[in-house]
């Protein structure tokens, strides 16, 4: 069910990770940023839609991981984009026969034959450097960098005081940094963070790729939270989380074996420096 967060914009949320569909209206119709999951989710969404006179005229995909590179028929044929950087990323990734077999193989076992893989990174890369979604709504801005993944981007509505943030400031997950892509994964992040920091200062509303949508008292401590994990991590200090351990939501304790791994692999890097 779509919900509304601000003045012509909406959220569906999904039953996997409370991943966050979001839709901008626009004169002719809407944008719809990272779609959803599952099939039947995803046909709902059309519906819900149809049902109220909108047709989809783009879509965006914050940055290429499988979960936010999936699209249904049923939602039209509109171009869907991504950052230069994103689109590079799913082009090698989806380049061959078995690219789609290995994503099925990371999809949780229990939904894999629920996920719409014939349509997944169907998308066209910006010009690098891009600084709006190209479509006849409100102005959407790419706030580009390297944080979580290669080509990752939030986007600012501005005049709807709305951030989308991607796979960033979460209530339930952790920072999850890009270990296998640039140098300083850390400062990767921290360099995010300043940026969405800078974009922040009229923003209302944040909505995180999975976790719950959080009003303007949730945007700048959703920022500091992270920054105090990022930091934890780089000077190898234990981490003080609600995210993390004891205090973590029901259903997301897996997310502590998420940090754990990331320091293992930040002691690994630091060991074969």
């Amino acid at each position: 069910m779509l919900k509304q967060i601000a003045e012509g914009v909406l959220v569906h949320e999904s039953s996997f990770c409370q991943s966050n569909a979001v839709v901008v209206q626009g004169r002719d119709g809407v944008l719809l940023i990272d779609a959803g999951v599952q099939d039947h989710e995803l046909v709902c969404l059309a519906n819900d839609l149809s049902e109220s006179g909108r047709t989809v005229v783009a879509g965006f995909s914050t940055h290429p991981h499988w979960d936010h590179l999936l699209w249904h028929s049923a939602l039209g044929s509109a171009p869907r984009y991504g950052t230069a950087g994103c689109a590079a990323m799913v082009r090698a990734r989806l380049s061959d026969a078995g690219a789609r077999a290995r994503v099925a193989a990371l999809i949780p076992q229990d939904i894999v034959a629920q996920v719409p893989l014939e349509l997944l990174g169907h998308i066209a890369g910006l010009p690098a450097g891009a600084a709006l979604i190209p479509w006849d709504g409100p102005h959407v801005q790419i706030i580009e960098h390297q944080a979580h993944a290669s080509g990752h981007a939030a986007l600012l509505i501005e005049e709807r005081g709305v951030l989308v943030a991607g796979d960033m400031l979460s209530d339930v997950l952790v920072p999850m940094l890009d270990l296998n892509g640039g140098a300083d994964p850390i400062e990767d992040y921290l360099d995010a963070l300043r940026l969405l920091e800078g974009a922040a200062g009229g923003v209302d509303v944040v909505v995180p790729g999975h976790g719950s949508v959080g009003g303007a008292d949730q945007v700048r401590a959703r920022i500091e939270l992270d920054r105090a994990y990022v930091l934890a991590l780089r000077e190898g200090h234990g981490v003080d989380d609600p995210r993390v351990g004891s205090s973590a939501e029901p259903g997301w304790e897996w997310v502590s074996e998420v940090h754990d791994g990331q320091v293992q692999r930040l002691a690994q890097r630091e060991r074969e420096r």
